[in-house]
């Protein structure tokens, strides 16, 4: 059984920073690709940053410059530092990857979201 477990949301004023983290724990041998998405009230869900293997990474045009999508492979763990932060930030942040497990096969899982909340 595999578990990503995020972290690191709350409430923050404009122009601050917070750092998410998704945390993949179980019989994990590795994470291959990671996507930070997030959903505002009312809207779909969006992607907002990608991280490939390799350490690639690309993002949605509004987070550009003020986001950055990270990984440490010895911990299973995928980041997500947020700076310069806006209310149209504000948002359950969900991350998902494809997690290579004990038994060779590889699959996708989601976390649970993290909230945060920019105060203008």
């Amino acid at each position: 059984q595999v578990q990503l477990v995020e972290s690191g949301g709350g409430l923050v004023q404009a122009g601050g920073s917070l750092r998410l983290s998704c945390a993949a724990s179980g019989s994990v041998k590795s994470i291959n690709a990671a996507t930070w998405y997030r959903q505002a009230p009312g809207k779909p869900r969006g992607l907002v940053a990608t991280i490939t293997s390799g350490g690639s990474t690309n993002y949605v045009d509004s987070v550009k410059g003020r986001f950055t999508i990270s990984r440490d492979n010895a911990k299973n763990t995928v980041y997500l530092q947020m700076n310069s932060l806006k209310p149209d930030d504000t948002a359950v942040y969900y991350c998902a990857a494809a997690v290579a497990v004990v038994a060779g096969t590889l699959k996708t899982y989601w976390g649970q979201g993290t909230q945060v909340t920019v105060s203008s």
